[in-house]
């Protein structure tokens, strides 16, 4: 198992593919996505890395986060995920990960929190069809109807859909096909939509239903430090 990646959203777009069909894709962006810490199963219990992405200003950082990052000799992140590993897959510390680190063609599970919607009523929350148009129907057309039962349970059942906060939730989208990476800007095509609005974190990693490609580098990616 290896590990993901952390990306930012830029937005979507499309590109066309060799029969000259269009093929609308999400375009995500890794921004100093760099190893900061390993779990290990002597010290931790598990194995995993932990990575960083983005940058934040010293100021904004915590006084313990600041030595967490100094002890990684990184620069203080805006974001940090643990990817869970296995012992033969853990990154060096201080390592940062490329776009290539997924290939053209794999499917990954990409990870983001969806566009707040705000107060939202059934229809539009839950696809509801509403009440009828006449018939003794009136003022809630919209309404979500009856919510329970009679004296016995004498409550409405936990879960019930009706309306409510919308959006603004942890979703994760699974088997999305990349159809391209640039390593040089750091660009990762990812084929469809991906939760969260533009300028959000994404966690990216390989589609867990469907394995890791024979050809995906391992145990990750890494871009050659600038001299």
């Amino acid at each position: 198992m290896r590990s993901g990646v952390i990306a930012q959203k830029v937005g979507m777009t499309r590109v066309y593919n060799d029969a000259g069909e269009h093929v609308p894709v999400t375009v995500l962006r890794l921004d100093g996505c760099q190893v900061v810490a390993h779990r290990t199963e002597e010290k931790n219990g598990y194995t995993a890395v932990q990575l960083g992405a983005g940058r934040s200003k010293v100021k904004n950082t915590s006084k313990a986060l600041r030595g967490h990052f100094a002890a990684a000799s990184v620069e203080p992140k805006a974001k940090l995920v643990e990817f869970r590993v296995t012992a033969d897959n853990l990154i060096e510390i201080g390592a940062e990960l490329s776009a290539s680190h997924f290939v053209a063609g794999q499917l990954v599970d990409v990870t983001g929190t969806t566009i707040g919607k705000g107060f939202a009523g059934a229809m539009k929350r839950h696809n509801f069809g509403g009440l009828r148009a006449t018939h003794g129907v009136s003022v809630s057309h919209r309404s979500h109807g009856s919510t329970g039962s009679n004296q016995d349970p004498g409550r409405v059942w936990k879960g019930k859909r009706m309306a409510g906060h919308m959006g603004q939730t942890r979703v994760t989208t699974q088997n999305l096909e990349v159809v391209s990476t640039d390593e040089d800007r750091g660009l990762i095509l990812v084929k469809g939509a991906v939760p969260g609005s533009k300028g959000s974190w994404i966690v990216v990693r390989d589609a867990i239903k469907s394995g890791t490609p024979a050809d995906a580098p391992r145990p990750a990616a890494v871009r050659a430090a600038a001299k």
